[in-house]
C-alpha cells in the first residue's frame, strides 16, 4: 500500500492538444475520491484547469510530460501550486492501488 504524502493532489497527463487532470482527495478515514476532467491546450483551458485546482483546494500537482507541452501549464500554474514535472517512464513504475 502507498503512503498518503498529500491529502489533495493532482496528476496531469501532458499531450501536445489536451490535458487529462485528476484530482485526488483523501479524506481523515483514509478514503480517496478522483475527479478527473479534460482540458485543452489553450491558454482559456489552462485557466479554467487552475481554477478547478483552486476551487478544489489543491495545491500540489504532478506533471507527467515527454516533450515540450509542459511548459506553458507550468508558467500559469506556478504562482498557485506546487508543480513538479516528471517523465512518464519513471512514474509507470510506482505501483499504484485501485480501489
Amino acid at each position: 500500500m502507498l503512503k498518503i504524502c498529500y491529502n489533495t493532489c493532482c496528476g496531469i497527463d501532458v499531450h501536445k492538444k489536451m490535458l487529462v487532470a485528476t484530482i485526488a482527495t483523501t479524506n481523515e478515514r483514509k478514503i480517496t475520491t478522483y475527479q478527473t476532467k479534460q482540458f485543452s491546450t489553450f491558454t482559456n483551458d489552462i485557466k479554467k484547469l487552475k481554477q478547478w485546482l483552486i476551487d478544489n483546494n489543491c495545491k500540489d500537482v504532478c506533471m507527467e510530460s515527454t516533450g515540450k507541452y509542459w511548459i506553458p501549464i507550468f508558467n500559469i500554474l506556478e504562482d498557485s501550486c506546487n508543480v513538479t514535472i516528471t517523465h512518464p517512464k519513471y512514474v509507470k513504475a510506482i505501483q499504484r492501488q485501485e480501489n
